[in-house]
């Protein structure tokens, strides 16, 4: 059966008799006009802040803190999964307008990009195997050991700097970052706290392995913490992110977010 909807039906008879109207939008297409379009890039290989799950779906800390700020700060939002190593230089190429993907504010990326003010603070720290004889990460002691990190992060900056001498396998996402060291493939590796925090602590895999020497946190290569990422001219779409930002602290949605992940505060 043809369906035709009464407000076809009155158009197409106005329109006839040579006058024209304007049919009233519904309440959420007057909402979606007046959020503004922004593309989110997520690499989606980061658990626990950005992940596929078994359906195919992202979720994670920083898909929900995307998700609460394009409510808070009308935005009409898509998401984006992009590989890590590309993931600026597209940002850059205006194939979206932002990244929320646990991106670390470090002085060589402010070079290419804005960020907002950090929506999370996360050191960096070496894992090792509970059986492993390391016991000091000093570059001078580390230097005939295999050492795994993740492509082009702040981890693997810091440690071609400062531990040149050590032999590096450079993974292309942190879950075979975090296999290869389970498997033997390398002997310590060095990545994000937050980010290994659930495969050591709730999973049976990590459970072969343990944080190794202080925190750390050195500005010049890990930032400030994490920001959201934007082209350097985008100075209105910085501005209301922030004010978003700020809105979900104070009105405790972050914090609920904080809770669903991590059992601490990663302010």
């Amino acid at each position: 059966m043809l369906r035709i909807s009464i407000q076809t039906i009155l158009r197409g008879a106005l329109m006839a008799g040579g006058i024209g109207i304007f049919l009233a939008a519904s309440p959420l297409e007057v909402a979606a006009q007046d959020r503004t379009p922004m593309r989110i890039a997520v690499e989606g290989a980061f658990p626990p802040f950005n992940y596929l799950d078994a359906n195919n779906k992202l979720q994670g800390f920083d898909i929900d803190i995307a998700n609460a700020l394009c409510e808070v700060g009308k935005f009409e939002c898509q998401f984006i999964i992009e590989k890590w190593d590309d993931i600026i230089p597209n940002l850059v190429a205006d194939k979206y307008d932002v990244i929320i993907s646990s991106m670390s504010m470090s002085l060589e990326r402010r070079q290419k990009v804005a960020f907002t003010e950090k929506y999370y603070n996360s050191p960096s720290v070496f894992i090792v195997r509970k059986d492993s004889s390391i016991n000091d990460i000093s570059p001078a002691a580390l230097s005939d050991k295999k050492l795994g990190v993740t492509s082009s992060t702040a981890q693997e900056s810091f440690a071609n700097h400062l531990y040149p001498e050590m032999k590096k396998t450079v993974f292309r996402s942190s879950p075979e970052l975090y296999k290869g060291l389970a498997d033997g493939s390398v002997d310590i590796i060095l990545e994000d706290k937050l980010a290994i925090y659930d495969w050591i602590a709730n999973t049976k895999a990590g459970n072969c392995c343990e944080f190794k020497g202080p925190d750390l946190v050195d500005v010049t290569y890990f930032g400030e913490g994490a920001g959201i990422a934007l082209r350097l001219d985008d100075k209105e779409r910085l501005t209301r992110l922030d004010e978003a930002l700020k809105s979900i602290k104070a009105d405790g949605t972050y914090d609920m977010i904080n809770a669903k992940y991590f059992p601490f505060s990663i302010q």
